[in-house]
């Protein structure tokens, strides 16, 4: 699986950043409490994991402890210590940025699955409204189809009308997918190398289906992400119950 850019940069910001702040710590360093110094590579530390994965704040963690120990505490220059105090400083600096960086990353998670939720929220919304509104089957299929190519990271979608569905992989209610009659593992596998299926139903009537072109080399998304594409397509199937067929255009 690719690292994104993002998690690229936050891994060298975990790397360097502490032994950048480090080098310039070093003139204070006879000056300054082991704690404080301390205490400000648990800062940078703390950065790094706002910007990036948990990961990157464990490597932050350990690179400022590091360079902690080879800077700031005597005998510098050298991966040992020579002063109780400093071990248990050493120590604390390890454990609480290790600890502040999943509490950081994890913020983060959380803040990003709220945003993803209130966008799901609102893309189904306006989409069952213009269902109930009556509105024109090709405006639906439209809509979902700009929907589902947006929130899958697909390459793109079309939409083909009837119940004769052929043998391709498919995408089931229950937000899995499945290739013939086995189950396809998306978290091990990645997406199937072909078009994928999302059928668009009504009271267990076909009356169509969306055929996905996911993009290649591309994660797929999280099952609470595919549960949203499947109910998006329940709208179309929906849609053309209440008002017709979509016709060839």
């Amino acid at each position: 699986m690719r690292m994104s850019l993002r998690n690229r940069i936050a891994l060298a910001a975990a790397l360097l950043a502490p032994l950048v702040v480090a080098l310039a710590l070093v003139p204070f360093r006879t000056h300054m409490t082991s704690a404080n110094l301390a205490l400000i590579l648990v800062v940078v530390v703390v950065a790094v994991a706002t910007l990036g994965s948990r990961a990157g704040g464990v490597a932050a963690a350990l690179s400022a402890a590091a360079w902690f120990d080879f800077f700031l505490t005597r005998p510098f220059q050298r991966f040992t210590i020579s002063h109780g105090d400093d071990i248990t400083t050493t120590f604390l600096l390890l454990a609480v940025g290790v600890a502040v960086s999943q509490l950081a990353a994890h913020a983060r998670t959380l803040k990003l699955v709220t945003v993803t939720d209130a966008a799901h929220l609102a893309r189904i919304h306006e989409t069952a409204s213009l269902v109930q509104a009556g509105g024109s089957p090709y405006a639906v299929v439209d809509q979902v189809g700009h929907q589902l190519t947006e929130i899958l990271g697909l390459r793109g979608s079309r939409f083909e009308h009837g119940t004769l569905l052929g043998r391709h992989p498919r995408l089931e209610q229950d937000g899995s997918v499945t290739v013939g009659r086995a189950h396809w593992d998306l978290d091990k596998d990645g997406w199937p190398g072909e078009e994928i299926e999302l059928r668009a139903q009504v009271g267990g009537r076909y009356l169509g289906r969306f055929m996905l072109e996911p993009e290649p080399g591309t994660v797929p998304p999280p099952l609470q992400t595919r549960l949203v594409a499947v109910s998006l397509a329940d709208h179309v199937g929906a849609a053309l119950d209440t008002t017709g067929p979509v016709l060839d255009r």
